[in-house]
C-alpha cells in the first residue's frame, strides 16, 4: 500500500464534506480495495461511510422498499421486510459473492461501482427503482450509463435506493465460477402496468431488453419468453463464452426467471 488518510465520518454532512473535497468514499471496498492493491486507484484520502447509521437499513414505505445505501448484501438477505414483500431480491442478495462478500459489500457501492456484471444492477433496473443521493433523486433508466459509469456526480453519495414492490418477481443467473460474478444474470419484474426485464453480465453494463418485455407483457410465460430471438451483435464475447453463448443464456435464464416467477 501507499500513504493516504483515512477519514470515518459519523454523519452524512460530515461524509459529503469530506467527499466534496476530494475523498474517496468507500463503502464495503470489495472493489476500491483491490484496485489500491493492485495500484489502479491511487486515492489521497478514503472517506469511511460505514460508521453513519442513517445510511443503513431496511424500511417499508406504501408499497416500496426503501434500503440504505450502505445496507449489506447479508441483511438485506435476511431483511423480514424483504423476504415477505420481495422474496426475488432476498434471493438475489444470498447469493452475490461469497459469504465474506456478502457480509461486508453494500448496495450503494454496488450501484455506484456499476460493474457491468454486477446482481444489484439489474433489480434496480428491472424494477424501475429510484436512487437516492444527497442531492436529488435518479430513476433506474438514467442512473447506469454502461461500464463502471453512472450518472452520479463527483461528491454525490448515494443515501438509499427506493424499490417499488412487483407483483411477481424473480432472478436467475448462470456464475461465472472463478469470480462468483454472473456470466449472465436476468431480473423479471411484472407490474400492473407491464413487465420489465433487466440483463446483466452479457454487455457493456446492465440493460433493458424490449424484446422480451413486450412478449412479457402480452403473456407472463416462459413460452412467450421462448419465442423470442436474442440479438447477440452488442452482446460479450470472451474465453468464459461467446456472444451467440450469452444470448442463448438470456433466454433461457429468462424463461427460468419468470417460471420461478409464477411459483
Amino acid at each position: 500500500m501507499y500513504a493516504f488518510t483515512f477519514e470515518r465520518p459519523a454523519s452524512l454532512a460530515d461524509a459529503v464534506k469530506l467527499a466534496g473535497a476530494g475523498g474517496k468514499p468507500l463503502a464495503g471496498g470489495q472493489t476500491l480495495l483491490a484496485s489500491m492493491k493492485l495500484r489502479l486507484s491511487a486515492p489521497e484520502q478514503l472517506v469511511d461511510l460505514g460508521g453513519i447509521a442513517e445510511l443503513s437499513g431496511v424500511r417499508k414505505d406504501g408499497d416500496q422498499l426503501v434500503i440504505g445505501a450502505m445496507t449489506r448484501h447479508a441483511q438485506v438477505a435476511r431483511s423480514a421486510d424483504v423476504k415477505s414483500a420481495f422474496p426475488a431480491l432476498a434471493w438475489l442478495a444470498a447469493h452475490i459473492g461469497d459469504r465474506q462478500v456478502r457480509a461486508m459489500g453494500t448496495i450503494g457501492g454496488s450501484l455506484a461501482n456499476n460493474d457491468p456484471a454486477a446482481c444489484y444492477p439489474s433489480a434496480v433496473l428491472a424494477t424501475g427503482a429510484t436512487v437516492v443521493t444527497n442531492k436529488r433523486e435518479i430513476a433506474a433508466d438514467d442512473f447506469f450509463q454502461g461500464l463502471f459509469t453512472t450518472a452520479l456526480e463527483d461528491g454525490e453519495l448515494i443515501t438509499a435506493v427506493r424499490f417499488p414492490v412487483p407483483r411477481q418477481a424473480a432472478y436467475e443467473k448462470l456464475i461465472q465460477r472463478a469470480s462468483h460474478f454472473p456470466l449472465v444474470g436476468v431480473f423479471v419484474a411484472k407490474y400492473d402496468s407491464g413487465v420489465r426485464v433487466a440483463v446483466t453480465g452479457a454487455g457493456n453494463g446492465v440493460f433493458r431488453h424490449k424484446g422480451l418485455e413486450d412478449a412479457l407483457s402480452k403473456s407472463f410465460t416462459p413460452q412467450a419468453a421462448a419465442g423470442v430471438k436474442i440479438d447477440a451483435s452488442d452482446l460479450n464475447s470472451d474465453l468464459h463464452g461467446s456472444a451467440a453463448y450469452r444470448a442463448n443464456l438470456i433466454g433461457v435464464l429468462t424463461q427460468r426467471a419468470v417460471t420461478k416467477a409464477m411459483g
